[in-house]
């Protein structure tokens, strides 16, 4: 008991600092005009409940530019490549800055197939080609959608041909994945195939003199490391043709290392800038060069790390409890006007009203006979008696 005491007694110390005061319940009054603006309260906060909530997941992306020190990784180059040539008629090589030998980058695979695509190829590259060609020029309106939901480039995703032509292949698909050293390079499809040397490698090319050329190419795939969303990358759906048996292309890639964290991993991906340039070669026009199709590409010296930034969850709570408390103290304010002036102009006219009904003046008013008294003067000759 006497624990109990003490307790009660503690408990009745800290009522005395209740800084919350109760109103008790036969003093609250509930008025048609105060339900009213509860409900609209209520949805209001809900609303804005809502709204902060998704402000607070959807993120900013912050881009940060910092040296790129790993120079020691390897890059992965994705190619898939149609060619309007034979494979038995073209090679591909790939040299960069270090002179390393070729061999151990990879090697691509050669199918062949043939250039002219059927219906249902014809209208998937299309599809694709558009929609990368819309990306690659309105990149700058709709990249945060792009980095956030999580959409990329499309992957030409070219369905398989169904029934085969009567005619022999005259395309080349060159497809595959190659190691590359981080360093400036230089991959080429041309004429003949390569035979490699210990400082280098020439093309056989003056065997095929006399067999009509045609680099007409369509790029299904060029990128650098990882696929990842976010990414365009500005080759892909590309289709060059030409009727020009000495065309040159000659693409010029600017790589850029681009650390993407998310909110598990980090992906190390690669962005890429491209220049193009065709020319047909001609010695006697002074236009000199060997036919084929080039892609140099350079890597940059710094680096982009993409993450998402948001605030912590204190200022998330401060920021939602006082929105709410806002609209619940203006509210109330506005309730308290209402109230107010509907007591000034409609209640108290009422009240007026009622009591000059009931309160009637001495000087204006009906006489009831029922309600009178009657007189009852007796003569006093009568009373003596």
């Amino acid at each position: 008991m006497l624990r109990y005491r003490g307790k009660k007694n503690i408990l009745e110390k800290v009522k005395e600092y209740d800084a919350f005061p109760k109103v008790p319940d036969e003093y609250v009054a509930s008025t048609p005009v105060g339900g009213t603006f509860s409900v609209i309260t209520f949805f209001i906060i809900l609303w804005l409940i809502y709204s902060e909530v998704t402000y607070y997941l959807d993120s900013n992306l912050v881009f940060k530019f910092m040296p790129d020190i790993d120079m020691d990784e390897k890059l992965r180059i994705n190619i898939d490549i149609t060619v309007a040539m034979p494979c038995s008629n073209i090679g591909s090589d790939i040299l960069d800055s270090t002179s390393q030998s070729v061999f151990g980058f990879g090697e691509l695979q050669e199918e062949d197939t043939w250039f002219e695509l059927t219906e249902e190829q014809q209208d998937a590259f299309d599809a694709i080609k558009y929609i990368n060609s819309y990306l690659r020029e309105e990149y700058h309106s709709v990249w945060q959608l792009l980095w956030k939901k999580g959409h990329g480039s499309v992957r030409s995703t070219i369905p398989e041909r169904k029934t085969k032509m009567n005619t022999r292949p005259d395309a080349c698909r060159l497809h595959g994945v190659l190691t590359l050293n981080k360093v400036a390079g230089n991959f080429h499809i041309t004429a003949g195939k390569s035979l490699h040397l210990p400082r280098g490698h020439i093309h056989l090319n003056m065997l095929f003199d006399d067999t009509p050329q045609n680099f007409s190419h369509r790029i299904h795939r060029l990128s650098f490391g990882s696929p990842t969303n976010g990414i365009i990358y500005p080759l892909e759906g590309d289709e060059k043709i030409t009727n020009d048996e000495n065309m040159l292309y000659q693409y010029f890639v600017d790589v850029v290392p681009t650390d993407v964290d998310n909110t598990f991993e980090t992906v190390k991906a690669y962005q890429y800038a491209v220049k193009e340039l065709e020319r047909p070669i001609s010695h006697v026009k002074g236009s000199h060069g060997v036919p084929g199709i080039f892609f140099k590409y350079d890597m940059a010296a710094l680096k982009v790390k993409v993450y998402q930034e948001r605030e912590n969850m204190l200022q998330f709570t401060l920021r939602l409890f006082s929105v709410i408390g806002g609209i619940y103290v203006i509210i109330g304010f506005i309730n308290a006007i209402v109230l107010t002036l509907q007591s000034y102009f409609v209640t108290k006219p009422i009240k007026d009203k009622k009591q000059l009904e009931v309160k009637t003046p001495q000087n204006n008013y009906t006489t009831n006979a029922l309600f009178v008294a009657t007189e009852l003067s007796v003569p006093v000759e009568l009373v003596k008696q």
